[in-house]
């Protein structure tokens, strides 16, 4: 039975009571109408949406049914200590609450409430307004804001990635120099020295030459320049990508199984914007696979037709429904660190290559498998049909 302020019931309303009752109706917000002992008598169409109640659940109950406990137990106290005292706490204010759902989850809603003095005494007319679209949109204003600074510190690193590449480049030449001079030095003086140092120098010239090859390709990842396309070994693109990964805490807690089809033709790619692909795709998954009991990412490659295809797959647990709907998207990672640009970006340049990036996401104790697909250098197939 839903009621209206005077108290009359629907069955027998007075035409103004009718009308009352059908702007009520037709309130976008909820309205709520309690008399001064706190019982509910009228119910709107929008608070039985926000609260999930039939008004005929509620109407004659007291207004605590809507409440947390912890506020519903001073409900009563305080509105007769408003009645005694005349001072307003939430009357003629409005305010963010919280409330309960029928379901028992709570949530927030702005509360203005007004006083009617009418014949069958005070009653009380709470406005809700739902907070939940709102709290949503500030939570994602709020990350898309943390993410553009976070997105502004990253380009400065990568700035200063390309400067530390170059200066650190310098010595470690200077390293590779000496070491090669004392080894030539201890190769011409071999019968007075341990054979083992002449090992051990050949070791560290040779460790050398290739932290200096790492800093190279770091500083041609990092560095912005014009997207070049050349015809490139699908093999390098991973060995040089795990290379760039591999520098640090995954190298022996995660097994990186390769499965590489023998002569796949060059494909014709820019190298370094590949290689963000791969990176990106074998950094995901090394993350993902951090706890799970079984930790290895598999990467393999293959031709079929005239595309390459290389697939990263990990032991992870997969990629839940909810997450899967927006994977390409910008801003949408999961994780707390990173932009989430990086499948966005990966998937675009994918796509500007003529190929393709998509995921199966696995699920069931099954890991998820990204698939990436480049066109074949339709110069290097041999008899290619042009």
């Amino acid at each position: 039975m839903r009621q209206g302020i005077s108290g009359l019931t629907a069955e027998h309303p007075s035409v103004s009571e009718a009308r009352l009752l059908s702007i009520l109706d037709t309130a976008v917000d909820g309205i709520c109408v309690i008399d001064e002992t706190g019982r509910i008598l009228s119910f709107n169409r929008a608070c039985e949406r926000l609260f999930g109640y039939a008004a005929s659940e509620v109407v004659g109950e007291n207004i605590k049914l809507l409440m947390p406990e912890e506020f519903a137990v001073r409900h009563d106290d305080s509105l007769g200590n408003y009645l005694r005292s005349g001072e307003a706490k939430i009357i003629g204010y409005g305010r963010e609450v919280r409330v309960r759902h029928k379901t028992g989850r709570e949530f927030p809603v702005e509360l203005s409430v007004g006083e009617a003095h009418t014949p069958e005494g005070r009653q009380f007319v709470g406005i809700l307004r739902d907070l939940r679209p709102r709290k949503i949109q500030e939570e994602r204003l709020n990350r898309m804001q943390s993410q553009l600074v976070h997105f502004a510190r990253v380009n400065a690193m990568d700035e200063m990635g390309a400067a530390i590449a170059h200066e650190l480049n310098q010595p470690l030449t200077a390293v590779m120099l000496y070491l090669q001079a004392i080894t030539r030095k201890a190769q011409a003086d071999g019968d007075n020295l341990d054979p083992r140092i002449i090992d051990i120098l050949g070791k560290a010239g040779r460790e050398a030459h290739r932290a200096g090859q790492i800093i190279q390709r770091m500083r041609q990842f990092v560095e912005n320049r014009e997207a070049e396309r050349r015809s490139a070994s699908v093999g390098d693109l991973i060995d040089e990508s795990l290379e760039l990964v591999l520098l640090g805490q995954y190298t022996l807690s995660v097994n990186v199984v390769r499965d590489d089809e023998e002569n796949i033709p060059p494909v014709d790619v820019d190298p370094v914007q590949i290689q963000q692909i791969l990176v990106n795709l074998i950094r995901n998954a090394l993350e993902v696979v951090k706890d799970a009991d079984e930790r290895w990412i598999r990467i393999s490659s293959r031709r079929v037709d005239d595309d390459v295809v290389i697939q990263v797959a990990d032991s992870g647990p997969g990629i839940s429904s909810v997450n899967l709907r927006n994977l390409f998207r910008a801003f949408s990672s999961t994780k707390k660190k990173g932009l989430g640009l990086g499948l966005a970006i990966s998937k675009s340049i994918a796509q500007s290559h003529g190929g393709d990036l998509t995921v199966d996401p696995g699920g069931d104790g099954r890991g998820a498998v990204f698939t990436l697909r480049l066109p074949l250098d339709r110069g290097g197939v041999p008899n290619a049909d042009i």
